[in-house]
């Protein structure tokens, strides 16, 4: 990360910034920090939003409500599963060598000794020349190490004609063949899924130790905002960012507490910023980010902490603030809704789940054709949105302010700085929203 000129109380300065007067209720004077907008990589911003997140603490929770949360412990299984030799086939165990002879034309006789009886203690036996009948999930009799598929014989009385040969294992599951007593099946920081929960509980364990999911503060910045179920005169707006920004969060497994609309008031911005600090995890702060001097969200988080990044290398989203008020990480986003959400799916995402101490497990992606040309701007990193049709991708272009590029977009593509564009038919990969 670039080192950045400190002044003595640990705020970013830049060298003769000198102080100024801006109107209305707000007056900056030279110790208000001057914004330094000098941009970084997506990877710098993710790098630095991960090393100042504030881990939650853990909580004991029963599996059945565990979807979507994030271990606090590995989990070991301390026992074979499925803890005996089982058929995963309908048919009959048998001892292989008896069956390699078997051909349809010429099939090998044995004696039916009986079957297996689900749920059952007891094992059963077969001597060479014998078999038993044996379902789905059976357990394997004594001397059997085979079993052939129901398909593929024919019982005739207390006689079964196999017409298939079978070699050792065949159509068997092992005692340890799921999970091995002693192994770690799932570490610390996994992020459990519905098909988790029923390992776990073929394992036993019904209770599990996860990371309490964190609490993350919003607060939506500018004068043209109503709420979102106002009726907006000329020259106003409905606030948006805070319902997408909310729904995003909880999608990424957090809790959210909104502190309303601020507009454009820097003492007031920076009184929430510390009121939303001791109750929160986390703060993301919408709109108000900008590149010069009417940037009241850097001054704001500057005033009361310190700001690592101001400007990444994305378009639209490049305004984007990184900072913390004393141990809570505090992120400025632009106010466009499209920007918003660049930065809350190529960033913000990190900082939630590194808060849970997770890597970015379920992020989902697509390998898919580009249906058109596209060309780079040159020199710079770009995330374009596209949609997905007919298995191809078309870029979606449009300006930040414009909701409908979310509205048909189905994910993103990144193009690296030194690469000129795309050519239909090229091969790229597709980040899904």
């Amino acid at each position: 990360m670039t080192d950045r000129v400190q002044s003595d109380s640990g705020f970013p300065k830049e060298e003769d910034s000198g102080g100024f007067k801006k109107t209305g209720s707000d007056t900056f004077s030279s110790d208000t920090p001057e914004p330094f907008f000098e941009v970084v990589t997506i990877d710098e911003a993710v790098r630095t939003v991960r090393s100042i997140a504030k881990q939650t603490g853990t909580e004991t929770i029963a599996i059945d409500e565990a979807d979507g949360r994030v271990l606090a412990e590995s989990i070991i299984t301390y026992e074979d599963i499925p803890g005996f030799d089982r058929s995963w086939k309908d048919g009959f165990a048998v001892l292989a060598s008896d069956t390699y002879t078997a051909s349809e034309n010429n099939p090998v006789i044995l004696s039916l000794n009986g079957s297996i009886a689900m749920g059952k203690t007891e094992l059963g036996q077969i001597q060479p020349g014998e078999c038993m009948y044996i379902p789905t999930g059976g357990q394997m009799p004594r001397g059997a190490d085979a079993v052939v598929m129901i398909e593929y014989a024919q019982q005739a009385g207390s006689k079964v004609l196999i017409r298939q040969p079978v070699v050792v294992r065949e159509n068997v599951i092992a005692k340890d063949e799921d999970f091995g007593a002693g192994k770690i099946i799932y570490p610390a920081g996994f992020t459990l899924r519905p098909q988790d929960i029923g390992v776990l509980a073929a394992i036993g364990k019904t209770r599990i130790s996860v990371r309490k999911n964190p609490r993350i503060g919003i607060i939506s910045t500018g004068v043209e905002l109503v709420p979102a179920e106002a009726i907006p005169r000329v020259g106003e707006v409905r606030e948006v960012n805070s319902h997408l920004i909310s729904v995003f969060l909880k999608r990424q497994g957090a809790f959210t507490v909104r502190y309303g609309i601020i507009r454009d008031n820097l003492q007031e911005l920076v009184k929430t910023i510390e009121t939303a600090s001791r109750e929160c995890d986390a703060i993301i702060v919408s709109g108000g980010s900008s590149k010069d001097r009417n940037d009241i969200t850097f001054r704001a988080i500057a005033s009361v902490g310190k700001v690592f990044i101001h400007g990444i290398s994305i378009a639209p989203g490049k305004p984007t603030i990184i900072g913390k008020c004393e141990d809570v990480p505090v992120i400025g986003l632009p106010g466009h809704p499209v920007s918003t959400f660049m930065v809350l799916t190529l960033v913000v995402v990190h900082l939630i789940q590194a808060m849970k101490g997770a890597p970015c497990q379920h992020i989902y992606k697509k390998t898919i054709k580009m249906a058109t040309d596209l060309r780079s701007e040159g020199g710079r990193e770009q995330y374009i949105r596209v949609k997905i049709e007919n298995e191809t991708a078309t870029p979606v272009l449009g300006k930040s302010g414009l909701l409908n590029t979310l509205l048909h977009s189905d994910g993103i593509i990144h193009i690296p700085s030194g690469k000129e564009g795309l050519l239909k038919g090229e091969e790229i990969e597709v980040r899904l929203w």
